[in-house]
């Protein structure tokens, strides 16, 4: 494809192309494209893959390297050059026509490049190594696939991703779950009713599991003291995701973007005994993040968010334990919303590092046997762990099959030595505690995103914002309407009644909206004091009682199940 565009537009300058996960892009310093100028790249292509050119590694040294970058003057890959620390350096050529630095493989020729299952997708603009200050590229996004039946099978597969999407269907009126206004300021999300009905729910249903799983609550604040995150290493090592502080009566403040050393100030203000651990402390807490306005993404990347935090403090011989209760704690929770299959992967010392050798080896052992002992299947993604501890990464997998990073277990011994926590043990010795950081469901912006996509908007019974609508055949059916609503108001059901339209528009109203159930009254059911059910995807179930609908529907919701 660069070889392409460089014939079409030899103005153009070279910088990156890798590939991701359903296939490729490359950005290049010049005018920007349109659609049109797509077909033309792609028909360009199509013809080298006709010529059967071979592509030939070749290994040199650095100066020839910079030699031959130098003649052409190509200078976003002399600074990718000056990046590369050892040699040689690699070099593929297509045929004796293009050239570029990569350090392969490749195939043989361009013949063995199918050019039916090739597509070029989108164009984009993206700053040059993600800066801001520096030159605003043009990217252009692509896919490759070895036959046209799995390139249509991917395309069926972006049609249904583009369907699901949870910005279009977040915002769409009929159900309206949210927004983000640019007027209040890019990446701030505002849950609207709908919205914050079902963000109840979830939260409500965590806040309930983890007291029951030994967790105290806790709500902190949204500020704190500069000095604070500089005790906890935010300053020196994430100042560049933070925002700006804040001088309030000659004392600077500071946004949180984490919520650990507020819990860390709760935990150390008394002197603990061994006798009290483990101490587990939960809070869903709003942290915000400086983010890059061309990075936001819906609800995906947002600058303010609330993560459903929580933290443990125990001792050395309670971690496998502990972090076993974490597991069959987050199976439970994602278990509510459909999601059983899961990638796991356990990451161990990285080369740098704090803590000594026999802690990190009884953390890690720790993490692997409680995997173990859950019966999970995981990967080891040796040294990928965090400078102050081991990690478990738990991703999710949707309806479509994609992945979501979704809850992480960490180990931590950098802060417990930070703010100085400690404890008495049995021979009355101060000693330090180990902590352990743990999010569930992640940021809750992010996984009601998920959530939206996963169901496509059509969320289950428990969880919908209207679990039922009552609708009257005529007018004259309205008292006994609100009357059924009130009752299954009363009764925790969230219902509204819906009139002033034939009923069959108020039946196809409701499936627009994706509600659940209708209960329909008229003159029959007013006369023996019943309604006629029907479900959005049952189609007409029946009369029954009215206490026997709310029965059915309290059930469904407790159990998580149709109705």
């Amino acid at each position: 494809m660069a070889m392409a565009v460089q014939k079409l537009f030899p103005d153009s300058k070279v910088t990156i192309g890798p590939w991701i996960d359903n296939g490729f892009y490359y950005d290049f310093d010049m005018e920007p494209l349109t659609d049109k100028d797509l077909k033309r790249i792609k028909k360009e292509m199509d013809r080298i893959i006709g010529k059967n050119l071979p592509l030939v590694r070749e290994e040199v040294s650095k100066d020839e390297a910079q030699r031959r970058i130098t003649a052409m003057n190509e200078p976003y890959k002399m600074e990718i050059l000056e990046s590369i620390k050892e040699e040689p350096i690699t070099i593929y050529h297509i045929g004796n026509e293009w050239w570029d630095l990569c350090a392969g493989p490749h195939v043989e020729s361009t013949r063995n490049i199918n050019r039916k299952a090739v597509e070029l997708e989108s164009l984009a603009g993206a700053y040059w190594r993600g800066d801001e200050k520096r030159q605003m590229l043009q990217r252009i996004y692509g896919t490759a696939w070895e036959n046209e039946e799995q390139l249509k099978a991917y395309l069926h597969f972006k049609e249904e991703a583009k369907r699901r999407d949870h910005r279009r269907i977040g915002q769409d009126l009929d159900l309206d779950l949210f927004s983000i206004q640019e007027e209040a300021g890019g990446g701030l999300v505002f849950w609207h009713p709908k919205g914050a009905i079902i963000r109840h729910i979830i939260e409500d249903s965590w806040k309930r599991i983890h007291m029951e799983h030994g967790y105290d609550l806790l709500y902190t604040p949204h500020v704190a003291r500069a000095h604070l995150w500089k005790t906890s290493g935010h300053l020196d090592f994430y100042k560049e995701n933070m925002y700006d502080q804040m001088n309030i009566e000659d004392d600077l403040y500071q946004l949180r973007p984490m919520n650990c050393p507020y819990h860390i100030l709760v935990c150390k203000r008394k002197l603990h005994s061994y006798r009290d651990f483990p101490i587990k402390v939960a809070e869903l807490g709003t942290v915000y993040r400086y983010e890059l306005s061309g990075s936001l993404h819906g609800l995906f990347r947002v600058r303010g968010f609330t993560q459903d935090d929580a933290h443990i403090f125990c001792l050395e011989d309670q971690i496998r334990g502990e972090i076993k209760g974490v597991l069959d704690l987050t199976e439970r929770i994602l278990l509510q919303f459909g999601f059983s299959k899961y990638e796991v992967n356990l990451s161990t010392r990285p080369e740098k590092a704090v803590g000594d050798d026999d802690i990190w080896d009884k953390a890690t052992t720790a993490l692997r046997e409680a995997l173990d002992d859950k019966g999970w299947s995981y990967q080891i993604d040796e040294g990928g762990g965090a400078f102050y501890g081991p990690k478990i990464d738990l991703k999710i997998e949707d309806a479509l099959g994609r992945k979501w990073q979704c809850s992480t277990i960490q180990v931590d011994f950098n802060l417990p030595q930070r703010f100085d926590i400690t404890y008495v043990d049995s021979n009355l010795e101060k000693k330090r505690p180990i902590m352990i950081h743990r999010v569930v469901l992640g940021s809750l912006e992010r996984f009601f995103g998920v959530l939206i996509e996963h169901y496509a908007g059509d969320f289950p019974l428990w969880l919908s914002p209207i679990q039922a609508r009552i609708l009257p055949v005529t007018d004259n059916q309205l008292d006994l309407c609100n009357e059924v609503t009130r009752k299954l108001k009363k009764n925790e059901v969230r219902a509204e009644v819906c009139h002033g339209e034939r009923l069959p528009k108020l039946i196809r109203n409701a499936e627009k909206q994706k509600i659940q159930l209708m209960a329909v009254v008229g003159p029959k059911e007013v006369e023996t004091g019943t309604v006629t059910v029907r479900s959005r995807f049952g189609g007409e179930l029946g009369s029954i009682t009215i206490d026997d609908f709310i029965y059915r529907i309290t059930k469904a919701s407790e159990n998580r199940t149709s109705f």
